[in-house]
């Protein structure tokens, strides 16, 4: 009786790990007697939209011991250690570590190196194929391209947010071994292919890209910023032209010892920072007008300087006023009492439901990680001073994505799209796998109430009616300057953001938007007119250079003016002097009399240029 119920044992237990249990006791038993090498798949180029190479891989070579091979662990200890020089004794205790089977010991060598290796035929030393990653621009598109890890995964930009698409898929070499690890003789070699990641084809131009790296280095040169960015984008597409920020790395040479060093430079700015837009954000607060049809182009206002809301005083930028002014001359001069009016008259109901169709408060969706969705306070906690200062771009915060996208929808003709970086995926023989398109998301204005936004901005940057920002051509525009906010969540004195929006409006066409963002200026100056706006024009120009496009109008012509010397007269003659000249100014200070000014007096400068004056 008891030996059969041992036998019933026995046989249950038999079955159960020969039928139950067979496949997983196969592959434990593969485990044991089966030894795998990796073979590293081969990861796609990233290139730009003209086909110009950003990132490609080149083949490069692993190092393994299998300990229980090694016939002479000294030997093969001091011949590694010097060749690649690496540690003795670290490298020792590797090598005679047969609890192991195969341990890595150097990732990436180069083909000459690896050659020697193999022609010292050491047994239980072996070299397989890798992959290395080469970033021909270096230090050009760091934070949209991203670098990979020491094991070659994508941890940051384009590297990281299209990984299982670029990186293919690894395969295997195996071979056969005995109970003690060491390859069995004339066994069996299984070779499981790699399979190559795809190419991926963006957006980006990189004749455009390198321009705008190189016109912020002049910003970083001349106002010592915390940092400065650049956008470029396809205002009928919201595709992604450039992306350029500064201060950056060389991808070549990653700074992977100074970790918070290399978050800062490698963290994409444009998408993961909020900030308050101010005056380039009236553009919105315009676009709600004039769809409701609570104002029109030759609307009077009256500035006295300031409005009074829910018993606030809230000041403009100029604290004299700007008199009575029609409403294109209330953009022309960024009044901020005109745009009060505007958002009062909108009513926050009205206002958020055209907030919410620019996509005002949510993340643009951009094909990069880390974007903020901005702040839009909560509709039902907006007060009537709340909506006065938004109204002109204060209380609400977004990206510089984000703003950017939002614009372009409300020039384009009133579509909403969804940014992209992404063109195309193609595979190795050039065949397009993927192509992206282009993505509607809401509907914002009219075409009509586009048409008038796009001359309401071009008269803003052609004050005289004489003059244009770009000799020839037809360029429109908006400025910003913000103030910044400290962690308590107060004002930080003297810390600004300058900004400049601004685009071609070729034949009533907008193409090229450009938003230049400027983190901090410590040059003396803060104004987007002076700070931003400047670069944005070179940036126009080199573009419409590159690419040869044909003047609008050959009686556009850019005019330029002699800096007065206006130190020590009083506001009233400044002003006189300056609206004579046609020119921008913006007032710093509420005094009388002028103790200061830039540019300095003397200096010739563009008709479309802004002087600032300082008063006691």
């Amino acid at each position: 009786m008891i030996v059969a119920f041992i036998f019933c044992i026995l046989f249950f237990r038999l079955y159960y790990l020969q039928i139950v249990q067979s496949q997983s006791m196969q592959i434990i038993a593969v485990e044991q007697w089966v030894r795998t090498l990796p073979l590293t798949a081969k990861r796609g180029q990233i290139v730009d939209k003209n086909g110009n190479i950003l990132a490609i891989s080149y083949t490069s070579y692993d190092v393994f011991v299998r300990a229980k091979e090694i016939d002479d662990p000294v030997k093969v200890t001091t011949y590694l250690s010097s060749l690649l020089n690496l540690d003795y004794q670290k490298l020792y205790e590797k090598v005679i570590n047969i609890f192991v089977s195969e341990t890595l010991i150097k990732l990436q060598i180069d083909e000459e190196t690896a050659l020697k290796i193999v022609q010292e035929d050491y047994s239980g030393v072996y070299v397989t194929e890798n992959i290395k990653r080469y970033y021909p621009y270096g230090k050009t598109l760091s934070q949209v391209i991203g670098y990979l890890t020491s094991d070659s995964i994508g941890q940051t930009g384009i590297e990281r947010y299209y990984e299982n698409t670029i990186s293919g898929t690894d395969g295997k070499y195996l071979t056969q071994s005995d109970v003690r690890g060491i390859t069995l003789n004339d066994s069996l070699n299984y070779y499981i292919e790699a399979v190559d990641g795809l190419n991926i084809s963006l957006n980006i131009d990189i004749n455009i890209q390198v321009m705008a790296e190189q016109i912020l280095e002049k910003i970083m040169q001349e106002h010592n910023p915390k940092k400065a960015s650049i956008l470029v984008m396809d205002p009928q597409t919201s595709q992604i032209l450039t992306l350029a920020i500064s201060p950056s790395f060389d991808l070549n040479n990653v700074p992977r010892d100074n970790v918070e060093l290399l978050m800062d430079l490698s963290k994409n700015i444009t998408v993961t920072d909020v900030y308050e837009p101010g005056s380039t954000f009236k553009i919105f607060t315009l676009a709600c007008a004039l769809s409701e049809g609570l104002t029109s182009v030759d609307e009077t206002f009256y500035c006295p300087g300031y409005r009074i809301v829910d018993g606030q005083k809230i000041k403009c930028w100029k604290t004299t006023g700007h008199g009575e002014q029609t409403l294109i001359e209330a953009v022309q001069n960024s009044c901020n009492a005109c745009f009060i009016d505007l958002g009062l008259r909108i009513g926050k109901e009205t206002l958020y439901k055209y907030l919410h169709s620019f996509g005002i408060g949510s993340s643009s969706g951009i094909d990069i990680s880390g974007e903020s969705s901005g702040i839009l306070l909560d509709e039902n906690l907006v007060q009537t001073v709340d909506l006065a200062r938004i109204a002109f771009g204060q209380t609400v915060a977004v990206n510089q994505v984000q703003l950017l996208n939002s614009f372009c929808s409300v020039l384009n003709g009133g579509t909403l799209n969804t940014p992209s970086l992404l063109n195309n995926y193609f595979d190795e023989d050039g065949n397009i796998v993927y192509q992206n398109s282009t993505i509607k998301k809401s509907k914002t204005v009219s075409g009509s109430v586009s048409s008038t936004l796009r001359y309401l901005l071009e008269q803003s940057l052609s004050k005289t009616g004489e003059m244009s920002f770009v000799e020839g051509y037809r360029v429109a525009g908006k400025t910003g300057t913000a103030q910044k906010y400290g962690e308590d969540g107060k004002i930080s004195p003297g810390k600004y953001i300058s900004s400049f929006f601004g685009f071609l409006n070729q034949n009533d066409n907008p193409t090229y938007a450009i938003l230049v963002y400027v983190d901090e200026p410590s040059s003396g100056v803060y104004y987007g007119g002076l700070v931003a706006k400047p670069y944005a024009k070179e940036l126009f120009e080199s573009i419409i250079k590159y690419k040869n496009l044909p003047k609008d109008d050959e009686s556009i012509v850019v005019k330029n003016i002699v800096v007065p010397d206006l130190i020590n007269m009083s506001l009233s003659q400044a002003l006189v002097k300056l609206e004579k000249l046609g020119v921008y100014y913006e007032i710093d200070g509420e005094g009388e009399k002028i103790i200061n000014q830039f540019p300095s007096p003397g200096k010739e400068i563009s008709q479309s240029s802004t002087i600032i004056i300082q008063t006691n």
